[in-house]
């Protein structure tokens, strides 16, 4: 049983190492044709936009590992099975249950691999090519409303909306607004900053804020007005209560979160009342994704028992195709489908590999008992 384990792994981790190599340059030659559309702007140059390339590899892999898990598995056994080298390999015991549970340790060290690059590599190279891009580009805009954050106190004493333009070259974060009310909902302190940065304990270090101050109803209850207290201030600095990690989670993109960041931010919107149903069922699909390999190993299975005659090698890795093509496509639809119909988070982000699994052990279990 050594032998065909070794035999097995050997070819299927070749195969499927070289189907990520090729989707990869694939993807590193189309991000970096994208990027050079921009050399020449802000001082970018051709090695800026291969190291922005290189720096969204990682993600791509993690994305595409499981299609790349389920082509070169269908390659490797439908190579075997045409060669009649499974055939021998059968005759010489290796049972269906066997061979499933063979592919099953594989599937879930390629899942470890997955879960590796995708909760720790990626996030940071991801990170680094948004401030890559933030210092060639001048800084990055948040669209036209920005990123709106809320932040509230303990005790319910006070709430804040705060609100974030963009982020400058330097990676501080610019053109900051931040609202306070008090218990009643009473807009009691403004403040705008050019930029700033937050703090480990989430204290904001304000730069070139002016602060208003609106003095509370009862101060002009007798009918004097009372005026406005507005200030200026090279530097101030805000108690918040938000952390660093929630405030980067807001204004970065979700590629840049890993999975116990997303389960932060998550809780953070809940605590503060806020939607937070998109970035659980984010966190959902960033915790179950890397079991997709083991659910590729199992759909690649049938491909074995099948005869050659039944159709050649390209026949089935371009099926091996379509297959990992419409996995992405449902794993994307769930999630949205999830979001407009309110679907519990763990089962949108759950449903795609769920459906899979299923259809991989019908055909496994069809082909072996009737063909």
């Amino acid at each position: 049983m050594r032998t065909v384990r070794r035999l097995l792994y050997l070819d299927i981790v070749a195969s499927v190492g070289f189907v990520a190599v090729a989707f990869l340059s694939l993807f590193f030659f189309i991000d970096f044709v994208d990027e050079l559309d921009n050399v020449g702007q802000h001082g970018r140059t051709a090695w800026h936009a291969a190291a922005g390339a290189l720096l969204e590899l990682p993600g791509h892999f993690y994305e595409l590992f499981p299609i790349a898990v389920l082509i070169g598995t269908i390659y490797s056994l439908a190579r075997m099975a045409q060669s009649s080298e499974y055939t021998i390999l059968r005759t010489g015991g290796l049972g269906p249950q066997r061979a499933l549970w063979l592919l099953a340790v594989l599937g879930f060290a390629f899942a470890v691999l997955t879960f590796v690059v995708g909760d720790f590599v990626a996030p940071a190279t991801e990170r680094q090519a948004v401030l890559l891009k933030a210092r060639t580009s001048g800084g990055i805009k948040f669209g036209g409303a920005g990123a709106w954050l809320k932040d509230r106190t303990p005790d319910g004493e006070r709430s804040s909306s705060v609100n974030v333009a963009g982020t400058g070259s330097n990676g501080m974060l610019q053109g900051i607004r931040i609202f306070e009310f008090n218990a009643d909902g009473r807009l009691v302190r403004r403040i705008e900053a050019r930029q700033g940065k937050v703090g480990a304990d989430g204290d904001w270090a304000l730069t070139e804020a002016d602060v208003t101050r609106w003095p509370p109803a009862a101060a002009g209850a007798d009918g004097h007005p009372v005026a406005i207290d507005e200030q200026r201030h090279a530097r101030f600095d805000w108690a918040g209560t938000m952390s660093a990690a929630v405030v980067a989670a807001a204004v970065l993109p979700v590629g840049t979160m890993t999975t116990l960041d997303l389960w932060r931010y998550s809780e953070h919107l809940s605590g503060q009342e806020q939607a937070a149903q998109r970035y659980q069922i984010q966190f959902w699909k960033k915790a179950l994704y890397p079991l997709a390999c083991l659910v590729m190993m199992a759909l690649a299975l049938p491909f074995a028992y099948m005869h050659a005659r039944s159709g050649g090698i390209s026949l089935k890795v371009f099926g091996g195709i379509m297959l990992g093509i419409s996995f992405v496509l449902l794993n994307n639809v769930a999630g949205h489908v999830g979001l407009l119909r309110d679907w519990t988070p763990w089962m949108a982000a759950a449903t795609p590999s769920g459906i899979y699994l299923l259809l991989s052990l019908a055909a496994f279990w069809w082909l072996v008992r009737y063909r």
